[in-house]
């Protein structure tokens, strides 16, 4: 059995930064790909990344507060 275990606001700021880093390089090569553009790329990646990052992060600090879903461990 595992032990319980909560996500830290820490936590979810690492995942978001992670994921982000991932994204914002697919989002450059998708675009890059389609236009051609250096700038055009670059300046997709930052605004989508930045609201997209805010968002992320929201919903997973609500998530992790929503108990639907999440069976209780018991205390090891």
């Amino acid at each position: 059995m595992s032990a319980k275990r909560t996500e830290t606001g820490k936590r979810s700021i690492v995942k978001a930064i992670t994921y982000r880093g991932v994204i914002i390089c697919l989002d450059f090569l998708a675009i890059y790909i389609f236009t051609h553009k250096v700038d055009v790329a670059l300046g997709f990646m930052i605004v989508s990344n930045i609201y997209t990052t805010v968002g992320y992060f929201l919903h997973e600090r609500i998530w992790a507060r929503v108990r639907w879903g999440a069976e209780p461990t018991s205390a090891a």
